[in-house]
């Protein structure tokens, strides 16, 4: 019997109707376990997992494979977007196993949740040194019947390994003066100086060491470098707006086409950044697509944004990756007609015959062009006269319609509570910055619902929601990401109710998920359900690591409230993940932020009044980049040490190191103190 129709998760769902019987991960699931004396086969992966959905078609609607599956085990699917603390437990054991991890990922368990044997996408017939799924399900079914003893053997060893791999340790040194600088040219060093990333293929955002970057001014080319370039590849939708997973080649050129909301809610954020430290409109124009997407696509009734859309696109005979978002030239004359205008869009996108992609699971689809800038639209301005940029985006708003009226990828409708704190902070950044309120009051709607359908009675929140339910107990990346964006919030809108409301939250991180023996925060708190181990990160996976969030979170309490224990907090988790930032720096952008956090002046910049007001003297510090510095644009009073019981009326005041600046109500004189602010 399949037990999944009933989950809330998309990704469960739509494994409901497979011939497997699939348990969801649950203690009766392993209680039949041992009454069968069978093993446990653990599947993990997310709804917009391309090589998950092959996996399935080819292994999980197979009627005999499940036979097997069935005949030899009890079957477990997690989500791992629903259920990141059980995938990164089993990460590391698959990690651990065969020196790499991805999804789909495969477990075997012993009935007390010890994995014995791992790997990732099995195929369903053997080739390229890769074991047949069958063949790997008979091998695990024999050696459990036949040498069972070496089995549960290999899972104590393994789970030994990985509770010693995951047990916090204080990090006994802090980092060496200077030491940001040193990350810069160790990062330096794997740049790729044409085509920007770090690296060769494939070649992932890396947001949070981008952000870094922005921070060093001997890094910010490194930065803006790779966004421009990933601004004009496949990478980046230039039809719709924001950015596809990563890219398979070093060019940026052919992405992976999922399309998930913590990489552009986090690009978003990255794109604003880049646009205050260079003045360049055309990042400011990315990050307003990118958010653009988000609001069309991703944004549900309730006001919450759903997780992610497919790479595939669905049809009669399965999917087809990136269909739905590339073209041939007969489809982009069929759009455009005959003329100039086709014949600018196809030399623009760098749309051929040839194509530059192929799903090779679909070869009957043929040869199709990911659309991409190959030559900058100034280039083709000078070459082709001063109307190309209008002509150019009026072939883009037709493509896109006619995109539109495509089938679509699915997208995966679950709410999550930690990747909803990325989208908060990305939209409140770009209303303060771009001045535009109405991406303020998507920020604010979405703080609204978090608050009234995610936040429970005693202020902790739950990690997912789908059709009015809140499911999971709330992680450090809930907590702790969520509480960012709600600084953000309050730096745009200046409400403390949001401010005050973040402090609430890094009450919560303080008391269920700090270790202060160790010095570094468990991912999951001390209610959370009982696992082999409990993992403290601090190396960035897609997102910032839970750690850089919540020593970034503590860092912005200090700074509001006066909180010297928040600060010793942050001191000690960066110190316990030194050495490993040193030893692998591109992997450690969040905590790097942190570290420069750390490093930088005190520095407050308070406007108050009325809206009004406060307007001219806002849009004044919007064009300035202050990643570590207390804003409070607000109404005069309240109990912030910023505010000081200070008079409104539209002045700003501007202190460093708690010393300030003559107040001023002229946006001029405010420029020039703000200068001595900027970082880097």
């Amino acid at each position: 019997m399949n037990r999944l129709a009933q989950e809330s998760s998309p990704y469960l769902r739509q494994h409901a109707e497979n011939p497997v019987d699939w348990w969801p991960w649950s203690p009766e699931a392993f209680e039949e376990a041992r009454r069968r004396d069978v093993p446990v086969l653990l599947s993990v992966g997310y709804s917009t997992c391309h090589w998950c959905h092959v996996m399935a078609h080819e292994s999980f609607e197979d009627e005999a494979t499940a036979a097997q599956m069935n005949a030899g085990f009890v079957n477990i699917k997690v989500d791992r977007e629903e259920r990141p603390d059980i995938d990164a437990v089993y990460m590391a054991a698959t990690q651990a196993l065969t020196g790499q991890g991805g999804w789909p990922m495969t477990v075997f368990l012993t009935p007390d949740a010890e994995p014995f044997y791992a790997g990732t996408y099995f195929p369903p017939r053997e080739g390229l040194g890769i074991p047949s799924f069958g063949r790997v399900l008979g091998s695990v079914s024999g050696a459990w019947t036949t040498q069972r003893d070496k089995m549960l053997g290999n899972a104590q060893a393994l789970t030994a390994h990985i509770q010693e791999a995951s047990a916090p340790r204080r990090g006994e040194d802090p980092l060496p003066d200077g030491a940001t600088g040193l990350a810069v040219e160790r990062l330096r060093r794997v740049y790729d100086t044409d085509l920007g990333g770090f690296g060769g293929a494939p070649k992932f955002p890396s947001p949070a060491t981008l952000d870094f970057l922005l921070t060093q001014s001997a890094g910010r080319d490194m930065a803006l470098h790779t966004l421009r370039r990933m601004g004009a590849g496949g990478i980046h939708d230039q039809l719709g707006g924001g950015f596809h997973r990563y890219s398979v080649d070093a060019q940026w050129l052919v992405p992976h086409f999922e399309k998930m909301l913590y990489d552009n809610a986090q690009l978003a954020r990255t794109l604003l950044r880049a646009f205050q430290v260079s003045g360049d409109g055309a990042f400011a124009d990315l990050a307003r697509t990118t958010l653009g997407y988000l609001e069309r696509e991703m944004l549900s009734a309730e006001s919450g944004f759903f997780s992610a859309q497919d790479a595939d696109t669905p049809t009669d005979h399965g999917g087809v990756e990136g269909l739905t978002f590339t073209w041939t030239p007969a489809e982009i004359r069929e759009v455009l007609g005959a003329g100039g205008d086709t014949d600018l869009a196809l030399r623009a996108y760098g749309v051929t015959g040839e194509g530059n992609f192929l799903d090779p699971h679909r070869p009957e689809y043929g040869r199709r062009s990911v659309l991409h800038l190959p030559t900058p639209v100034s280039q083709l301005t000078r070459d082709l006269g001063p109307d190309v940029p209008a002509r150019l985006e009026a072939a883009r708003a037709r493509l896109l319609a006619a995109r539109q009226a495509r089938t679509q990828p699915g997208t995966d409708d679950k709410v999550l509570t930690s990747w909803n704190g990325l989208a908060l902070a990305a939209f409140a950044d770009a209303a303060r910055v771009l001045g535009d309120t109405q991406l303020l009051e998507v920020a604010r709607q979405n703080a609204d619902f978090v608050r009234r359908e995610l936040r429970l009675p005693d202020g902790t929140l739950r990690h997912t929601y789908k059709d009015g339910q809140a499911r999971v107990e709330g992680l450090l990346e809930d907590h702790a990401l969520y509480a960012l964006g709600l600084v953000a919030l309050f730096q745009a809108g200046g409400d403390l109710a949001h401010l005050t409301w973040a402090r609430e939250l890094w009450t919560v991180v303080r008391r269920d998920f700090w270790d202060a023996e160790a010095g570094v925060f468990h991912s999951a708190g001390g209610r959370a359900e009982t696992l082999l181990t409990r993992q403290a990160q601090g190396f960035d996976s897609a997102i910032l690591s839970d750690n850089a969030a919540a020593a970034l979170l503590a860092l912005w309490v200090d700074r509001y409230f006066g909180d010297p224990e928040a600060l010793d907090i942050a001191r000690r988790t960066v110190q316990s993940f030194a050495g490993d930032m040193l030893a692998a720096t591109g992997g450690f952008g969040g905590l790097w932020q942190a570290a420069a956090f750390l490093e930088a002046p005190h520095t407050e910049v308070a406007i108050l009044g009325t809206p009004a007001e406060r307007a001219p003297l806002e849009r004044a510090a919007a064009r300035h980049f202050l990643p570590f510095t207390a804003l409070a644009f607000t109404g005069p009073g309240g109990d912030l040490p910023v505010l000081e019981a200070r008079p409104g009326g539209g002045q700003a005041y501007v202190c460093m190191d708690r010393a300030c600046q003559l107040p001023t109500h002229d946006p001029a004189t405010l420029e020039r103190q703000l200068q001595g602010l900027d970082a880097g």
